[in-house]
């Protein structure tokens, strides 16, 4: 009886199959970098971030700007869930309505640009559109981080009196992209002199990838029983914080968005959609599930954990079609939405609020984390 023998050629062929198939399925964690532009004689450079399933994101130094979040749907398919911009001059121009961006010192509404800080009075300094600069319009440095995940570390010093704000203030910003499809974001300051300090990311999200130019079908459930009052006039807080039950800001259930969004309601008609400020259930500082957004026609599903006490949810509701975005296409209101964490607006003026004046000596630390899965139906 003959004794069947393998032939060596096939034997190597079938490894060879078995081993592509084993990385197409697993695919080693990765970090490239290139030059993206130039400003104020400062280089730009786009760093892409790509996991062990293929799921990637972009970060540019200026702004410390996440510009891409490319991620599966349920039929696998990828796709861009965030908007942006193709090159640096749109990001430096003004529509570019800090997309992806990192805002502060104190993001958000100072009622009437000034706190007062030791008794002392400071005024914001603004820009031309009425908005302070803000580290969102500076470039960055940043580093790779070594280890099993891979993760970019930014940081920026806001010197004493940049913008109005007192204090050196020394930021640090660590993007981290982990095998399990979460985007962790982690915040760090340190000052010289007293300061508050208020940040967060500025993602404007479309999860359908762009195949659904609104995001009015994407189903939103928000862990928040309360809302911030405002005034009649700028919009700033009152100080109040108003129960969301019979309002068309619950979302303690999952939701539309498009639901109530045109309902009578007169912050809605002022604001032009959803543009509120959310207290948390959970206002320990402990990291914690705060909002989960799905959207229907691709699948895919975002869950917020933050530490942070609040969040204001944006429906993009200023967008215009006259600003382009990323391949030449037109922006659309209500094209997206942001989930925008942080402490309260107008904080340093408002002593109900949770202080945000860092001191001396302490450090402030914020995480938020954004994480991507699919239903399949």
């Amino acid at each position: 009886m003959r004794r069947a023998v393998l032939n060596p050629l096939l034997f190597c062929l079938v490894f060879i199959a078995i081993d592509t198939f084993a990385q197409l399925k697993e695919k080693k964690p990765s970090i490239s970098k290139e030059l993206f532009g130039e400003t104020e004689g400062k280089q730009v450079y786009r760093y892409t971030l790509k996991n062990s399933k293929g799921m990637a994101i972009r970060v540019i130094n200026l702004g410390a700007t996440l510009t891409d979040i490319i991620t599966p749907d349920r039929n696998n398919e990828m796709g861009n869930v965030v908007l942006g911009f193709d090159s640096l001059k749109q990001y430096i121009g003004k529509d570019n309505g800090r997309m992806g961006a990192i805002r502060g010192r104190v993001v958000n509404k100072i009622a009437n640009s000034k706190f007062t800080v030791d008794g002392k009075e400071y005024n914001v300094i603004l820009s031309k559109n009425g908005e302070p600069w803000g580290i969102n319009k500076r470039v960055w440095n940043i580093e790779e981080v070594p280890g099993k995940e891979v993760a970019l570390k930014a940081t920026y010093l806001s010197v004493d009196g940049e913008d109005g704000y007192p204090g050196n203030l020394n930021l640090t910003v660590t993007y981290t992209l982990t095998n399990e499809n979460e985007i962790k974001i982690n915040f760090m300051a340190t000052t010289d002199k007293a300061t508050p300090v208020v940040l967060t990311g500025h993602s404007y999200f479309n999860l359908s990838g762009g195949k659904d130019p609104k995001i009015l079908n994407t189903e939103m459930t928000i862990l928040a029983d309360k809302y911030l009052e405002v005034d009649k006039g700028p919009g700033n807080p009152t100080g109040n914080f108003l129960d969301v039950k019979g309002t068309p800001f619950d979302f303690t259930t999952p939701r539309k968005i498009g639901e109530r969004i045109m309902d009578n309601n007169e912050l809605l008609i002022k604001t032009k959609g959803y543009e509120v400020t959310y207290a948390f259930r959970n206002n320990t500082g402990k990291l914690t599930l705060a909002a989960t957004a799905y959207e229907p026609q691709s699948g895919r599903v975002l869950q917020l954990y933050t530490t942070e006490p609040g969040m204001i949810f944006y429906t993009a509701n200023g967008l215009s079609e006259k600003v382009l975005g990323k391949g030449g296409k037109p922006f659309t209101k209500q094209g997206a939405f942001c989930l925008e964490t942080q402490h309260f607006p107008d904080s340093p003026n408002q002593p109900k609020f949770p202080n945000v004046i860092l001191k001396p000596g302490e450090t402030f630390r914020s995480e938020t984390i954004y994480k991507f899965s699919v239903r399949k139906m």
